[in-house]
């Protein structure tokens, strides 16, 4: 019988405590070990029940969910979910490059009962952390510093990507947004290559992914928008709750955005996302699959071996959740198995022209 994953609960709200509680306790898996109403609290806590967990509101009183955050993962690291309601998507991302392992988006900024909607996300987060890698966790690579390209120097680069230009498509889950960050931001502005990012994330807070993730980079970067032309120089995020895929219009290849299908398991679809890549670029195309868990892009990895294009997989060594890594090198779609900071060197190489990948 599996050991319960033990739950601290911090948040100011006395309700919300109390819901999260009661909505984490309705599974047999799940012991909520205790509540705290703010960082001093969550720290005194931590350290005294040792939890596995911890679900952690940002603003509180006191001492706020990031400040905690600087001194828990300095002092004793602990996977953290943030709850954190649709309006607060910047502090979300600065929690995660803070070190927390993800977040659950509250359907209301306001005490209501409305926070129980988010039951079974929660929950299967939660347990997530027995596929968790604590080292990993630990080790993930810190935020970058902010650029200093203005947005016009960057809109000079890219020029639209000719027949033989190069693609990467990159697919992550749970633990992905720090390690993307960490690889677009190494990549130089002025390469014959165009990036999507298929990162499983909910609706409306994937452009304020994109929008942070520019002001790290050298390259443009910006939210997919259906019809968008492909740009060398430029990355594309997937928006959530829609599929992107890759079309040829006027002559030239577009990026069109697809509404949720009845089949699909992941949405937006790593899988699809990358079987679009490889029917439009073949062997031009580089699918890198990063932490997650579940099965998403190994469908789609093995299309991009079959068409020529190649493919790598993160390692165990620095993958927070080893599940989409382990399912694609499991079933022969790996080219190669690095780990992150050998992917971002990989990357640049290939972006750059540098390195040849097709001569397998």
């Amino acid at each position: 019988m599996p050991q319960k994953v033990r739950v601290l609960v911090i948040d100011d709200s006395a309700y919300n405590r109390q819901t999260i509680a009661e909505i984490l306790t309705t599974h047999p898996d799940i012991e909520v070990v205790g509540k705290a109403s703010d960082g001093e609290e969550g720290l005194k806590a931590t350290a005294a029940l040792r939890p596995d967990l911890i679900t952690l509101d940002l603003e509180m009183p006191r001492m706020d969910g990031f400040t905690f955050l600087r001194i828990l993962m300095s002092k004793l690291p602990t996977p953290v979910i943030v709850i954190s309601s649709h309006s607060k998507k910047q502090s979300v991302f600065q929690a995660l490059e803070l070190g927390a392992l993800d977040f659950i988006a509250k359907p209301t900024r306001h005490i209501s009962p409305e926070l129980t909607t988010i039951r079974d996300e929660l929950v299967q987060k939660v347990l997530l952390f027995r596929h968790l890698r604590i080292d990993a966790l630990q080790d993930r690579p810190k935020p970058p510093e902010r650029m200093s390209m203005q947005p016009e120097e960057k809109e000079k680069i890219p020029q639209p990507i000719a027949t033989e230009m190069r693609f990467v498509a990159i697919g992550a889950s749970t633990g992905g947004p720090p390690a993307i960050q960490m690889l677009l931001a190494q990549v130089p502005a002025e390469i014959p290559t165009a990036i999507v990012v298929c990162q499983h994330m909910p609706a409306k807070f994937t452009k304020a992914f994109a929008e942070r993730l520019d002001k790290t980079a050298k390259l443009k970067i910006k939210e997919a928008e259906d019809g968008d032309p492909i740009l060398a120089g430029h990355a594309y995020i997937t928006p959530g709750g829609v599929n992107l895929l890759i079309a040829r219009q006027d002559g030239r290849r577009v990026l069109k955005l697809q509404e949720m299908q009845t089949e699909d398991r992941y949405v937006p679809s790593i899988d699809k996302m990358f079987s679009s890549a490889a029917e439009s670029f073949h062997n031009k195309c580089l699918g890198i699959v990063l932490t997650g868990m579940g099965t998403d892009g190994k469908v789609g990895a093995g299309r991009i071996r079959e068409r020529g294009g190649y493919v790598v997989a993160e390692s165990k060594e620095s993958a927070v959740i080893y599940g989409m890594p382990k399912e694609v090198i499991e079933a022969g779609h790996a080219d190669m198995v690095l780990p992150l900071p050998k992917i971002a060197e990989l990357l640049v190489e290939y972006c750059t022209g540098r390195k040849n990948l097709m001569g397998r």
